[in-house]
């Protein structure tokens, strides 16, 4: 019997599990936990290592985590695969059937050689370009997973018509550009966005505030939304180098014929409900749900089934509970709010310090939504504003902002659902969005915290 080599991120994971596990048992945090929260502890932070470093098909760590929750019985089951049952699980497999009726009925051909013939002259420009649609779609689509959901499938079709074989390089650029693209430059987007909206609705019921769209636009959107954009293109063309080939010529337009046109009208129809969900309040899980099944039905849909057993691939779905079962057990053994309540009494905040401040309630934003998920931002620190406005002499109008670089700056995909949604759709694994979305984080607090500060600086916020 052969014994298979280990990796360099098997060896990376197994140095790093017990290096992270001595620091936590060995400091003084260790006394914030009784058992069943100490033991939840270590199992996200080991399960975190291991979606991080991709030591394990990610499906399997994802099982794995499940499993020794309920055999550690660290949480009932409805908390542990909660993922399951989930809005995010059943919006992954919706998101599927629409992207396979998009591609198999040529709808997504026809877009997309609309758009390449302007994007394929270098490669910088074509990922520059997917970036700016999903910018753009942000302004008119105010859901990251209706924007995810429409536009992958045509990104992936414009990477094919610029000769990009799936799994190359310049494949995964071109989905990961529209995943990212219209995802996290969008956060600088007044309702762009789920933890915007909470952010903004929890300020006026608990503060009496909430900011116009204008005055959120100009604020964030310079540094936070084109600047990040840049940084996305930057990051992704020198980590995933390649040369699209130029498209053929597209020939005279044809008309829809009937299966396209029954298409767009299902797609009209789902995206008019997804768009007036506040006024329906009809989940889009439920609305993308209903899509699919039409798209799956004889007579009505256009998807056979065996399309369907071929490329809806239930690993994914089983890598999102994973990391949704992992927030379900941060909140279900409070390890959020522990973390929340010791670290306030930390943070260095004092009058006088501006920009030692604005990084540190920045940062502590950051934190929260490793614990939390990135919605549990605004819901953690909007009753906190008030106390930190005090501590730093900021307005309150500042404090409440500053939740916005946390919610827009992703250390682990698990904090973010459309991320989490959308590398399936693109058939990309989990571990290239992992990485891309530590890259961004550092450059992010390296690079745009200080310069958002100037700018906050220079418009008079601080």
């Amino acid at each position: 019997m052969t014994n298979l080599p280990v990796s360099r991120s098997q060896w990376l994971a197994l140095a790093l599990i017990p290096l992270l596990s001595a620091a936590l048992l060995f400091s003084p945090v260790v006394d914030w936990f009784e058992g069943p929260q100490l033991l939840s502890a270590l199992l996200v932070m080991a399960g975190l290592v291991l979606f991080a470093t991709g030591a394990m098909p990610e499906f399997v760590t994802a099982l794995l985590v499940l499993t020794l929750a309920m055999l550690l019985s660290l949480a009932p089951a409805e908390v542990v695969f909660s993922g399951l049952t989930s809005t995010a699980c059943w919006l992954i497999v919706s998101g599927l059937v629409i992207g396979i009726a998009i591609s198999e009925t040529g709808l997504a051909q026809r877009v997309s050689d609309l758009f390449t013939r302007h994007l394929d002259a270098s490669y910088t420009r074509l990922i520059a370009g997917i970036v700016v649609i999903g910018i753009v779609l942000g302004f008119v689509m105010p859901s990251s997973v209706g924007r995810i959901v429409l536009f992958i499938p045509i990104a992936l079709t414009i990477a094919h018509s610029c000769g990009f074989e799936p799994g190359s390089n310049g494949q995964k650029a071109v989905g990961l550009a529209a995943a990212f693209g219209s995802h996290l430059p969008t956060f600088a987007i007044l309702p762009a966005n789920v933890p915007n909206m909470i952010m903004i609705g929890s300020a006026e019921k608990i503060h009496g505030w909430s900011p116009m769209f204008g005055e959120y636009l100009l604020l964030h959107f310079p540094v936070l939304g084109i600047l990040k954009a840049i940084l996305l293109v930057v990051v992704l063309v020198r980590l995933y180098p390649d040369s699209p080939k130029p498209a053929p010529q597209a020939g005279p337009g044809r008309p829809f014929n009937f299966t396209e046109s029954r298409l767009m009208v299902i797609l009209l129809v789902t995206l008019g409900f997804w768009l007036t969900d506040t006024w329906h309040q009809i989940s889009a899980a439920w609305i993308g749900l209903a899509a699919a099944t039409l798209l799956l039905m004889p007579g009505i849909g256009m998807i056979c089934t065996q399309s369907f057993n071929q490329k809806v691939n239930i690993s994914s779905i089983l890598v999102v509970a994973g990391l949704l079962g992992i927030a379900g057990l941060i909140n279900h053994q409070n390890i959020s709010g522990i973390l929340g309540g010791h670290v306030l009494a930390w943070l260095p905040l004092e009058p006088g310090r501006d920009l030692a401040n604005f990084l540190t309630l920045s940062l502590a934003a950051t934190a929260t939504g490793m614990v939390t998920t990135l919605a549990g931002i605004p819901a953690t620190l909007t009753p906190l504003a008030g106390a930190m406005s005090e501590m730093t002499g900021f307005s309150l109008e500042a404090v409440l902002m500053t939740q916005v670089l946390g919610f827009s700056t992703i250390i682990f995909t698990y904090q973010s659902v459309p991320l989490m949604m959308a590398m399936p759709l693109a058939g990309i694994p989990m571990r290239h969005a992992a990485r891309l979305c530590l890259i961004l984080a550092a450059l992010t607090i390296v690079i745009l915290f200080p310069l958002d500060y100037l700018w906050w600086k220079w418009l008079g916020w601080i």
